[in-house]
């Protein structure tokens, strides 16, 4: 063999090797994708998957805390959203900052104040129960828990598609010293004297008194200081009260270099409002209640109200949508699909059954909830909630869409069946057309529909049945055990 043939039969070998390695990879990755995609579908296939629990306290303080529950990490989500959970204790204040994700704020119990710059200028809504508002990413907002000796309850939903990671969500706080550390903090001593005309003292005074966390007290009693002066004055006369009250909560003079409206005024600008107590200022959307609206649907066994942002602009802006619904004891809302977003809940009074399905018919989730809990329902799949017969079943949440939602029906007198109403449908079920009409002619109710046999049981009740079930199984037992020894003793004759 020549030089020419060996150096040809060489390439050859080549190519065949890098081809059989190329091949062998693919292979190797197409395994890869194999186990990964089943292992996926085992989690997929997860009963509880449903039900969210993976709640992380991003912030504990004397005066109140932060709880959030994490959104689930899968491909059939159509965009991620955590829940937060925020509990104030009466005088407090959660201190100003920005985050690096959208807020949409359902009021649960008690009454806020919020305040937050927007288009320039500090903007402030009082706000009770029922109450939705919501503050943009990279707003600058601060909360204060105005109800009389009432704690403070806030459910927010936390939109990630503005923020710099997948964790929960990022703070910037304005405002604080050692515990939370301020962004101001960040830079250079120099600059910062510069920039507020300060000495290096008075810098380091006013950056290292904060040590109570992110939620303080502002009371006199439990922490007195320049946030309990600056809180209990009218709203419209902050402004000035800043201006007397300097780093160490005594009154200044007013033509001394340093004070508390140097930085103030930076983070909140200059404000001239009238001095008239008002449950509002500054030009931000007002919020929105949602138990003054009229519902949506309504009838003898329960309601539901749907916020968009036809009714609601500022949601537009989050592409996130709002609902609340109430169910009478043994009612159900009726089984139905939401084509257009998915769903995240929260259980705010009452027990309850959750019961989801997956594509190919199978049950994803027959589970009992009760106050507090937190379920999603994926874009499509079928799903319905079911009330305890012991009392209402009331939860709240938020959709993946800020359009006005067509939920399809799956039972009841609207259900697509009565507006497909065809030969097709019959002959999918395999029978008649007749038979077809009679099966939705019995039921008159739409959407909310009565469900006493179904409906789960109050857990103590559950607990009763169970009891005396086991005891009524005991008893059989026994009389069993009794048999079997009047059938040995007549075969066998007593020892």
């Amino acid at each position: 063999m020549g030089k020419k043939e060996a150096l040809v039969m060489l390439l050859i070998i080549a190519v065949l090797g890098n081809a059989i390695g190329i091949k062998e990879e693919a292979e190797a990755e197409e395994e890869e994708e194999w186990w990964r995609e089943r292992e996926e579908e085992r989690e997929f296939r997860s009963k509880e998957r449903f039900l969210l629990e993976d709640s992380k306290r991003v912030i504990e303080t004397e005066a109140g805390e932060m709880r959030v529950i994490r959104s689930p990490a899968s491909r059939i989500l159509d965009r991620p959203m955590h829940i937060g959970f925020i509990t104030m204790e009466p005088k407090s204040l959660f201190v100003p900052q920005y985050l690096d994700s959208s807020l949409i704020l359902f009021v649960r119990r008690g009454e806020v104040k919020v305040g937050l710059i927007y288009k320039d200028e500090l903007a402030e809504r009082r706000m009770k129960g029922g109450d939705v508002y919501r503050i943009p990413a990279g707003s600058v907002f601060y909360m204060v828990n105005v109800g009389e000796g009432q704690r403070l309850q806030i459910i927010c939903s936390i939109d990630k598609s503005e923020s710099l990671s997948y964790g929960t969500f990022q703070s910037f706080f304005v405002g604080g010293g050692t515990y939370p550390v301020s962004v101001l903090a960040g830079f250079d001593q120099d600059t910062l004297a510069t920039a507020f005309n300060v000495s290096y003292t008075e810098l380091r005074r006013i950056l290292s008194r904060q040590r109570q966390g992110p939620i303080v007290y502002v009371s006199d009693t439990e922490s007195p200081g320049v946030w309990s002066k600056f809180l209990q004055v009218k709203d419209g006369e902050k402004g000035n009260q800043i201006s007397n009250i300097n780093e160490n909560g005594e009154e200044a003079e007013k033509n001394k270099a340093w004070s508390w409206r140097n930085l103030m005024s930076s983070i909140f600008g200059n404000e001239n409002r009238d001095k008239t107590k008002r449950t509002r200022t500054g030009k931000s959307p007002d919020s929105y209640n949602l138990y003054d609206k009229t519902p949506d649907f309504s009838n003898a066994y329960g309601w539901s109200v749907a916020l968009d942002e036809h009714e609601y602009s500022p949601l537009g802006h989050s592409g996130i949508g709002v609902y609340l619904v109430n169910l009478t004891a043994g009612s159900m809302m009726a089984p139905h699909i939401n084509p257009t977003a998915a769903e995240y809940g929260i259980v705010l009074r009452g027990t309850g059954t959750i019961q989801i399905v997956y594509p190919n018919g199978t049950s994803a989730m027959d589970t009992e909830v009760t106050e507090g809990d937190v379920f999603w329902v994926p874009r499509y799949f079928p799903f319905c909630q079911i009330a305890s017969r012991t009392g209402p079943f009331e939860f709240f949440g938020f959709t993946t869409s800020s359009r006005k939602n067509r939920p399809q029906f799956l039972a009841g007198a609207n259900s697509i069946f009565h507006t497909l109403r065809s030969s097709a449908v019959a002959t999918a079920f395999d029978i008649t057309e007749d038979d077809l009409d009679r099966l939705l002619s019995l039921q008159y109710e739409a959407v909310i529909l009565p469900s006493a046999e179904i409906a789960p049981p109050h857990k103590e009740e559950e607990k009763r049945r169970r009891r005396e079930e086991g005891r009524r199984e005991r008893e059989r037992e026994g009389e069993r055990e009794r048999e079997r020894e009047e059938e040995w003793t007549r075969r066998f004759g007593a020892f």
